[in-house]
């Protein structure tokens, strides 16, 4: 069941930021994690927040970096506080995603990737329509399914209950602003580092970061 975060201080990230939040979507599996990774190595004007859950680490997750690992108890105090600009229940997990992971770095005028779940997604839009969300697609249910048992983790009943959540996160990719069909990896990032690039080049962001020399282009 989903959550409502508070509103907190949406009002004030809509003024005096210059950066942009990308929100991240995908189905398990479908290679967004690393896609942003390999995104955010070519952009360094790129930041990814880090979210908090409950879950514990995998193999190789560190604190800080992959996640803020809390318990419930401090999920909940967060929730109380107004901290998180969006929260959810995943995979009977928390996962919530705090102001203070996006607005320094948007005051700062750098551009946020978000990854969250369609439910966040949604929250994150009704709250701060000025975001620009994008859903990475597999090519098939074979491939994704194919992806999921490669990293031999789970076992045949999670895989199943896994692939069903896929399909359910899935069917909301028509509520984005893009979609990003992952079967080259290449071509995915590609289409990632053009979607960036087309956003930066919209006016509102020339003349809020181009201020001074836009003025004085046009001083008679």
């Amino acid at each position: 069941m989903r959550e409502r975060a508070r509103k907190g201080s949406i009002n004030e990230m809509n003024t005096g930021m210059t950066g942009t939040i990308y929100i991240v979507s995908a189905a398990s599996g479908a290679g967004k994690t690393s896609l942003l990774r390999a995104l955010m190595e070519r952009d360094p004007g790129l930041v990814i927040s880090v979210s908090h859950t409950t879950r514990s680490p995998r193999p190789g997750e560190q604190e800080g970096v992959d996640y803020h690992f809390v318990d419930e108890a401090e999920f909940v105090r967060l929730i109380e506080a107004g901290a998180f600009l969006e929260h959810a229940h995943v995979f009977d997990r928390r996962y919530g995603t705090t102001h203070a992971a996006v607005e320094a770095d948007l005051r700062a005028g750098r551009d946020v990737l978000v990854e969250i779940d369609w439910q966040g997604a949604r929250q994150i839009r009704e709250r701060l329509p000025h975001t620009v969300s994008i859903f990475i697609l597999p090519p098939s249910q074979q491939a994704l399914e194919a992806r999921l048992r490669a990293r031999n983790q789970d076992s045949d009943e999670v895989i199943a209950s896994r692939m069903a959540a896929a399909v359910s996160e899935m069917s909301h990719c028509d509520e984005y602003d893009y979609l990003v069909w992952n079967d080259d990896f290449d071509v995915a990032l590609a289409d990632l580092e053009a979607i960036v690039r087309t956003r930066r080049l919209r006016r509102e962001r020339q003349l809020s970061v181009h201020a001074e020399a836009l003025a004085a282009l046009t001083r008679l």
